[in-house]
């Protein structure tokens, strides 16, 4: 199987052709670039330019504008020319969707057009049409005709082209015979591509996004062993996940998918789209970026043995196969382990942090979706009846004295388990520190004998800085060696903000799980960088760490949240939210944080918040339902991909957006509490 990367275990930047923007350099080893766009009406000219200053300062390197017709597209020289007045030279990006006439007015004034390939020419009316093979080269020859007079354009005035693939907008053509998959994503750029070629530009840009991190991966994989196959090269990659939403959840969703693939050395710009102001999209763009920052073109950060041929599909998820140890392991959904080890006396006031709230007058417990499944409390017993579901995890000599063997199970080392005498019947947790700078591939000789041993759950981590693939080459030689034990992903973050610790466990795990590795996720910090969240530091967003409730409470609803973006453990409502731009017909932000609140409680279900027409049908992707904005006050609902109630009063709309889930039975009371013990 050919690798879309240059290595699985060693960090090495994939080379791409240089690409020039203006006077920016992107791809052939240049820094990672950082983007985003601006949320304004593009006629506004000075509200455009004063937003687009904002995001410059806050260290935007190219800024996108939304050009939908020619009158857009002509107001960007107004843009621009006011940019520079003001000594800005910051590249501009025009982005268009429907309107050809308008992407070449916009080549020959910015430095870079952005086209959408699934509606760029074809169009997308949700119909199957089969195509024979004539019927299909016709259509090809028909977006040659239409596409290449923009090519002509670009390569005259020197202008920079991403060809931008979106997984909800996919043309009829494409889905009659691809379907709505990552290969059909592919193959949507690759036309586009091959006619560029053909006409010998080459100031290209690729992007295949989705609102599912899954689907982002895999496509983004397949792209690069598409175009190593065809062309012997690969174009400069622009990194995304699409209608990511707005808080924790897109940050979340957002580090998943693009730090899977930078952890691998692939991408050369990348853009978080947050339902929030362009500018707050920047630091979370340069806090992904800065964990690559090293010397060269690629440098060797682990003791990590090579690999010839991996044992699973990167393309095509498929979890790795395990036997089950009690609730751990085989299809069950990935547990999440709460490590409350730093508490001094844990009381059940103390669990509210984890999703577990007693009642004392009742002597009930209230368990929330997002309730840990287990809890690591060190050399802690606790000194009261835990609720139904809860179980702990201690330190071999504290489980000894433990007088309930069914609540209460041990976590070795590797070594410490095999030599110890006195084991749990039931379940045992054993550690391993995957290819630490001491350690190599003959120094696990033991796995053979824990795979023997089917109380056993393995807990990887790595000491190694580049962490991620050092516990990945782990799953592939259990893999290869048949070991079946369930596998718990330990990470410990040693950064300082809430939003670096955020980006940091969604990266480390995400990039896991999303190809299939592993049945569950405990979460930590350095000792260092907890008590720095004790002392009540603040990261850039504001969020504050008073208490040590409050830093458990974090990491647990971080360990949900991460699990909810890779779609292993489903656990709440997700919404699916564009970041707004100037083509957006009303509050987004405002509305997102209105649905959210009455809708919060529908556990599993997907609701799309799209502000126009571009970003409605196409961009919802799998959503369940959706609220898209239609005109100036007025919104259609959707179920799926088909209309359901058009051009609704903004103000009625949210109430009728809850009739259409009563209608179709999506919707359930809001508990006042959701399981009693």
């Amino acid at each position: 199987m050919q690798l879309y990367c240059n290595s699985l275990t060693q960090y090495s930047r994939l080379p791409t052709r240089e690409v020039k923007v203006g006077n920016l350099l992107l791809g052939n080893f240049n820094p990672i670039r950082l983007q985003t766009m601006t949320t304004t009406d593009t006629m506004d000219t000075m509200a455009t330019v004063e937003q687009s200053i904002r995001c410059i300062e806050a260290g935007a390197e190219l800024v996108r504008i939304t050009a939908p017709s020619k009158k857009e597209a002509e107001n960007l020289r107004n843009i621009k020319n006011e940019l520079r007045k003001r000594g800005y030279s910051t590249p501009l990006v025009a982005d268009i969707h429907f309107t050809p006439n308008a992407a070449e007015i916009a080549a020959r004034i910015v430095e870079k057009v952005r086209v959408n390939p699934g509606n760029y020419v074809d169009k997308k009316k949700f119909e199957q049409i089969n195509y024979t093979d004539l019927e299909y080269l016709e259509e090809i020859e028909r977006i040659r005709e239409r596409f290449t007079p923009l090519v002509t354009i670009c390569k005259e005035y020197g202008t920079a082209m991403r060809i931008g693939t979106n997984h909800g907008s996919l043309s009829d053509r494409i889905m009659s015979r691809y379907g709505d998959t990552p290969m059909g994503m592919v193959e949507s750029a690759m036309e586009f591509l091959r006619i560029a070629r053909a006409e010998n530009y080459h100031n290209i840009i690729l992007s295949m996004k989705s609102s599912n991190p899954q689907v982002m991966v895999q496509a983004y994989r397949l792209l690069i062993q598409q175009m190593g196959a065809a062309f012997g090269e690969s174009y400069p990659l622009h990194l995304g996940v699409t209608e990511a939403g707005d808080g924790e959840d897109g940050r979340v969703k957002s580090a998943a998918g693009i730090g899977t693939l930078l952890e691998d050395g692939i991408g050369d710009t990348v853009r978080v789209s947050l339902t929030e102001d362009p500018e707050f999209e920047i630091p979370v763009c340069r806090d992904l970026v800065k964990r690559y920052a090293v010397a060269g073109k690629g440098v060797s950060v682990a003791n990590i043995p090579s690999i010839e041929k991996i044992p699973y599909s990167p393309f095509a998820y498929q979890r790795r196969e395990t036997f089950a140890v009690t609730n751990i392991g085989a299809k069950q959904v990935p547990v999440v382990i709460a490590d409350l080890s730093r508490v001094s006396a844990i009381t059940p006031k103390q669990l509210e942090s984890i999703g577990y709230k007693y009642d004392e007058a009742a002597d009930k417990w209230t368990i929330s979706d997002a309730a840990a499944d287990y809890v690591f409390t060190g050399h802690q017993l606790l000194n009261f009846a835990l609720p139904g579901t809860l179980k702990v995890i201690t330190y071999p000599a504290t489980w000894a004295n433990a007088a309930d063997n069914e609540k209460y199970f041990p976590i070795y080392d590797a070594s410490g388990y095999l030599q110890a005498e006195v084991k749990s019947s039931i379940l045992n947790f054993v550690m391993l520190d995957c290819f630490n700078d001491e350690t190599n591939i003959n120094d696990y000789t033991g796995l053979e004998e824990l795979s023997n041993d089917k109380t056993v759950v393995l807990c990887l981590s790595s000491a190694n800085r580049h962490a991620m693939p050092s516990v990945r080459r782990m799953f592939m030689e259990l893999m290869i060696r048949k070991i079946n034990n369930p596998a718990i992903l330990l990470t410990d973050s040693h950064w300082q903000t809430a939003d670096e610790h955020l980006l940091h466990y969604s990266i480390e795990c995400g990039a896991l799980l999303l190809d299939g590795f592993g049945d569950g996720i405990c979460l930590g910090m350095t000792n260092e960088s907890y008590q720095s969240q004790i002392k009540g530091s603040q990261d850039t967003s504001g969020r504050n760490y008073a208490s040590n409730a409050t830093v458990e409470q974090f990491m647990n609803a971080t360990a949900f949240t991460i699990l909810q973006a890779t779609r292993t453990r489903i656990s709440k409502t997700e919404y699916i939210s564009c970041p707004s731009c100037g083509r957006t017909l009303f509050d987004l932000q405002e509305t997102t944080a209105k649905i959210r609140s009455v809708t919060n409680h529908l556990k599993g279900l997907k609701i799309a918040i799209m502000g126009c027409i571009v970003n409605g049908p196409g961009e919802m992707a799998d959503a369940d339902f959706g609220y898209v904005g239609s005109g100036i006050g007025k919104i259609t609902l959707y179920k799926g991909k088909d209309i359901m109630k058009r051009n609704i009063d903004s103000d009625i709309a949210v109430a009728e957006l809850i009739n259409l889930l009563k209608e179709n039975d999506a919707w359930v009371e809001q508990p006042d509490a959701i399981i009693k013990f």
